[in-house]
C-alpha cells in the first residue's frame, strides 16, 4: 500500500505542473471504494489551486471545493499530456488544459471523493480523525508519549491506525520500530518516555530517508512521472524474514498482526 512517503513523492511529482490548470472534463470508470460525491460534469470549469497531502490522502484544492484522492492498496497517479489510452484499471481521469490526471488502481481500493469544504461531513469522515503529521512541529515527543499511554494494544497496531500519528504504514512502522529497538508486539501503553522518544526520532528518520529515496516500490508503485522508489533496498528488517539482521546477524523474524506481516529482530528489539 502506498504510505506517506509514496503519497508525498506522488504529490511532489505533479504539484507544480498542475497548478492553475483548468478542468475540461472528468471521467469516472468502474466504481471505486467510495462514490465521487458529485456529478463528474460539475467539476468542469473549475481551476486547480494546489495539491496538499494529509496522511495518505492527496487533497486537490479547487476554486470551489476539493478532491480527496486515496491510492488504496495498489493505486498510482499519472499526470501529463502524453498518456496512453486508458486501460481497464484506469478508473478516474481529470482532463485539464495542462494535462490529464489519471488514477490507475488494479484492486479498486482507492477513491476520489469531492467535498464542498474541508469541514463538510464527507471530508470530516475521511480526514477528521487523523493524527498529527510526523514531519511537522506538531509531532511532539511529550504528546506522543501521553497518547501512547492511553493505548492497550501493540505499538505496531497503534502506529498503523493513524489516530496518533499519520502515514506510518506497515513498511515504515517495521523499520522505525527496529531503529528504536522496540519489538512490534510491545504494548504501546507500557513504553517509557525514553523509549517513546527513540521511536519518535526513528519515525521521523525513517520517513525522511524514504522520501529521499523516492518511497518504496514493492510491486507497482511509481510517481506521477513514472519513477520508482528505492527505499526497500535500504530496509533493515521489512520483507527480510530468515535473512541475517544487518546489526547482529541473527535471522530476522516475522509474525502476523492484524492481517499484516511484521518483521523484527528478536535480539536487537526488546519487548
Amino acid at each position: 500500500m502506498p504510505e506517506l512517503p509514496e503519497v508525498e513523492v506522488t504529490r511532489l511529482s505533479f504539484v507544480d505542473r498542475i497548478a492553475s490548470a483548468r478542468i475540461l472534463s472528468a471521467v469516472m470508470g468502474k466504481p471505486l471504494r467510495w462514490p465521487l460525491g458529485c456529478e463528474p460534469a460539475a467539476l468542469c470549469g473549475q481551476q486547480v489551486l494546489g495539491v496538499r497531502r494529509r496522511g495518505k490522502y492527496l487533497l486537490v484544492d479547487l476554486t470551489s471545493g476539493l478532491l480527496m484522492i486515496h491510492l488504496g492498496m495498489s493505486g498510482s497517479i499519472r499526470f501529463g499530456f502524453d498518456l496512453p489510452p486508458p486501460g481497464k484499471h484506469d478508473h478516474f481521469e481529470l482532463v485539464t488544459d495542462l494535462g490529464t490526471l489519471r488514477l490507475h488502481d488494479p484492486r479498486r481500493f482507492g477513491a476520489v471523493v469531492f467535498a464542498a469544504t474541508e469541514n463538510h461531513p464527507s471530508a470530516l469522515k475521511l480526514l477528521g480523525r487523523l493524527g498529527v503529521e510526523p514531519l511537522t512541529g506538531a509531532f511532539q515527543v511529550g504528546t506522543f508519549h501521553l497518547a501512547l499511554k492511553q493505548k492497550k494494544t501493540s505499538i505496531k497496531q497503534v502506529l498503523l491506525t493513524g489516530g496518533i500519528v499519520v502515514g506510518v504504514g506497515n513498511i515504515y512502522a517495521s523499520e522505525a520500530l527496529f531503529l528504536a529497538g522496540i519489538r512490534p508486539t510491545a504494548r504501546a501503553g507500557t513504553l517509557s518516555k525514553p523509549r517513546a522518544g527513540r521511536l519518535h526520532a526513528a519515525i521521523q528518520k525513517v520517513l525522511t530517508q524514504a522520501l529521499a529515496a523516492g518511497g518504496s516500490t514493492l510491486k507497482d508503485f511509481s510517481s506521477a512521472s513514472g519513477n520508482s522508489g528505492y527505499f526497500q533496498l535500504e530496509a533493515m528488517v521489512y520483507d527480510r524474514a530468515g535473512l541475517p539482521c544487518k546489526i547482529c546477524a541473527k535471522p530476522v523474524k516475522s509474525l502476523r498482526q492484524g492481517q499484516r506481516s511484521s518483521f523484527f529482530c528478536a535480539t536487537c528489539q526488546k519487548p
